[in-house]
């Protein structure tokens, strides 16, 4: 295990493009790479085939052409989906959902501080009230974030009527972002999807919902996104935050998950830090990546 931690793509790929020339090593060599950053064995064997033909077509034989190849195909696939977060409405609700131990609950607080930092009022909704803890981490977090919070009045309080008190108070007092936390597991997974269908209802009585964001961890990769299929089936989401990116180990997941789920990614998180979540930019994402 103490090996594979130690594994990063970044420096599998520079031994690929530190190389004198382009051979058969090479593409064995790039191929090995990616399918241990997790991009998959479709998507990886494509993008050896596509950079194949454009090695072909350039006639070189120079790696550092081909990593500027790979760089660019890895940030046109990115750049299909539109990271934009949709908060124009007031008050922008945002519900977010995912499995238990994604880091769903610090998630919500990072996001909170990093509207914060854009200069957005924002709220947080801890609807989550099938854990008295999560109600409690969250309520550290969005406070850190300088952010408002809303707990359920009493213990097991209806999750929907939680929501429903926090975009009443966001409409009261013109905050312009409510954030609401959901549960990530009950007894059924029916059970589950019903009451974020319940949450739904009962806050769009008074505001539209602007984004669903489902929270997925890279470390857990694809096992993550079969975890979270549920969620995409049954919960309208609108966008994915990619949690655990501290290193370029598992980046292939993000380029994956968006081509397995046809959403795109909206928010990142690269670190412990309340500061390190922030907007997904693919041309950014692609140069660390590819360096």
């Amino acid at each position: 295990m103490a090996e594979r931690a130690s594994w990063s793509l970044g420096a599998a790929l520079r031994g690929v493009f530190g190389a004198k020339r382009i051979d058969e090593d090479t593409w064995d060599d790039l191929e090995s790479a990616l399918i241990r950053a997790d991009f998959g064995p479709a998507i990886t064997e494509e993008l050896v085939d596509r950079l194949r033909d454009d090695v072909a077509r350039f006639r070189t034989t120079d790696p550092k052409d081909l990593q500027r190849m790979l760089r660019e195909r890895v940030e046109d696939r990115l750049a299909k989906y539109d990271p934009t977060l949709k908060l124009t409405e007031r008050p922008a609700v945002v519900l977010v959902v995912g499995v238990n131990g994604v880091g769903k609950t610090t998630t919500i607080g990072k996001f909170a501080y990093y509207l914060r930092n854009l200069g957005r009022s924002v709220v947080v909704g801890a609807a989550d009230t099938f854990r008295a803890a999560a109600v409690e981490q969250l309520a550290t977090w969005a406070t850190r974030a300088g952010s408002v919070v809303v707990r359920p009045e009493r213990e097991g309080q209806d999750p929907a009527s939680v929501a429903f008190q926090t975009v009443e108070l966001a409409k009261r007092d013109g905050v312009e972002v409510a954030i609401i936390d959901t549960a990530g597991r009950l007894q059924t997974k029916g059970g589950l999807m019903d009451e974020l269908g319940k949450i739904r209802r009962v806050v769009e009585k008074q505001a539209p919902v602007s984004e669903v964001l489902l929270v997925l961890d890279a470390t857990t990769g694809q096992n993550g996104l079969a975890q979270a299929e549920a969620f995409i089936e049954h919960a309208g989401v609108t966008g994915l935050v990619i949690t655990k990116l501290d290193g370029s180990a598992k980046g292939g997941f993000v380029l994956a998950v968006q081509e397995k789920t046809g959403l795109p990614i909206k928010l990142i998180g690269q670190g412990e830090g309340i500061g390190d979540l922030t907007g997904f930019t693919p041309h950014v994402f692609a140069q660390k990546l590819v360096g």
